[in-house]
Parts: C-alpha cells; structure tokens; sequence
C-alpha cells in the first residue's frame, strides 16, 4: 500500500490530555510540527510544553466557528500551512435515555458532531486552496454499534462515522482526503468508571497511544475507517451481521448489555462535572 508523505504540521483538538495528546505526542515524535487547542489553555499550554520539536497550545471551543477558525488560522500562521487536522474533542455523558437533560443531548451533539463539521468544513477550504490536505475524525466504534446508556453519545458517533464517509467522497476529486478513527474503550478519563468484565477489559480495551498510533498509520496509509482495536472492531461488525436475538444473548454472555450504565457513580459524576464545562475528549 503506497504511504502518503510525513505530515509537517498537524493541528489537534481537544488535545491537553488524553487522546488528543497522545496523537499530538505522536505526530511530534515522526517530526511533525503541533498545534494543540483545548479549552483548557493552561493545561495545553504544559503539554505542549513536553513535546518535541515545535509544539504551540491555542485556546479553542469547537462549538465557536470563530473560535475554531481562530484556531486554524493561529496554527498556520505560527507553525505553517496545515497538513492534518485531528478533529479529537468529544464528550461522553452516560445515563438513562428518559433521564437525559436536553442540555446534555445537545452539548454532546455539538461538541461531537457538530465540532467535527465545523472543523472539517474550515480545514477543508484551506486545503482546496493548497490542492491537498487530510482530516481525521475521531469517532468511537459507538458509531458502529449502540449501547444502552449511551443513546445519545452513539448517535453523534454514527453521525460522524457517516460524515466522514459521505465528505470523503465529495472531496476526494480536490485531493482531500478524510478519515474517521474508531476506537474501543479507551483507558482515559472519558471512560472512567465503567465497570468491564474480565473478557471486555482484555479484548476490547486500549490505551490513547493506541488509538494514537492508529490515527498516524490512517494518516499514512489513507484508510476511509479504522478501527482499534481491530479485533474489537471485527467483532461488531460480526455482531451486527447476526440475528438480533442472538446478539442480544451475545452481549448477555459478554456482560456488555448494561456497559454504560453499571458504573461507578461517583466516578462518572465527577467526569460529568468536569466535561460539562469542557470540549475535550478522554
């Protein structure tokens, strides 16, 4: 499979922690220039600060157009013509369905959806401009598959997972090219709390450097979708292709029919408290 060139520059979001600064550790350690944007600008500001090479942090809410725009525009004009945008912030509130506050679906649906077009629509023009370009859309392989608990959260998943897909095809005669990145349970703070069983925590959890490994290979190797793990994304798309009884019992065996919602209270509180007044993803 023929590889793209090393991306010189690479702007991520939500990227002070977690997954974002994962992928931006590991665009910094291929050579690559970064942009960090996050809410939270003194926390950017001290990861950045860890990273080799030029790393700059950028204040940025992806639910602000001008904000973001800011941001792109800040990132070029300090580092150079942007190649990647990691398009990583996503929040993830678990909870009954009927329990749901409207407050809470809609900050879900903007910062993971509607900040995903957003930031791809701007980064996108900018890449016509310069005949080239790529975006990767973090989404979740809750965007594959739904789970109780998570209604609303897999909604904005599956709108990413078909934006991506749609927008890679509108693009791809201008040279831009889209990606999506889907991953399992990640051991961040966004999935803090959740209660896996033995089986679950050793097939279908990873670490933010994994999933950051997986957006530089999709970067390399120009992949529509990737899933990580693989092994875990392979296996729902099994599931999904079985009879619905049978993957219900499936997911009885596998003690994953109540995933999102037998958790540790306190602990998914706290992480409420805390993203409800962010833009990062775990």
């Amino acid at each position: 499979m023929k590889r793209t060139p090393a991306p010189k520059v690479v702007a991520v979001t939500g990227a002070a922690r977690g997954i974002g600064l994962a992928t931006a550790q590991a665009f910094a350690a291929r050579g690559a220039s970064v942009a960090i944007g996050d809410l939270d600008l003194d926390l950017a500001k001290q990861s950045a600060a860890r990273l080799p090479g030029a790393a700059i942090a950028l204040p940025l809410d992806v639910t602000d157009p001008d904000s973001f725009a800011a941001f792109l525009g800040d990132a070029d004009a300090q580092l150079g013509p942007i190649d990647v945008l990691v398009n990583n912030a996503g929040v993830m509130l678990t909870g009954d369905f009927l329990d749901e506050k409207h407050t809470t679906a809609e900050k879900m649906i903007a910062i993971n959806l509607g900040g995903v077009i957003t930031g791809a629509q701007l980064a996108a023009r900018m890449f016509m401009k310069r005949g080239g370009g790529h975006i990767v859309n973090v989404a979740s392989m809750a965007g594959a598959a739904g789970f109780p608990g998570v209604a609303t959260y897999c909604g904005t998943k599956f709108g990413v997972v078909g934006f991506t897909l749609a927008l890679r095809e509108e693009l791809a005669p201008n040279g831009v090219r889209v990606s999506a990145v889907l991953p399992g349970i990640v051991h961040t703070e966004l999935s803090a709390g959740l209660r896996l069983s033995p089986i679950i925590e050793r097939f279908g959890s990873v670490e933010p450097e994994d999933i950051a490994h997986a957006v530089v290979r999709t970067v390399q190797r120009d992949r529509a979708l990737t899933y990580a793990p693989g092994r875990l994304g392979l296996a729902l798309r099994t599931a999904n292709a079985i009879p619905e009884r049978s993957r219900r019992a499936l997911h009885r065996w596998l003690h994953t029919e109540r995933l999102y919602l037998n958790v540790d209270q306190a602990t998914r509180d706290a992480y409420h408290a805390r993203a409800n007044g962010a833009d990062d993803a775990g």
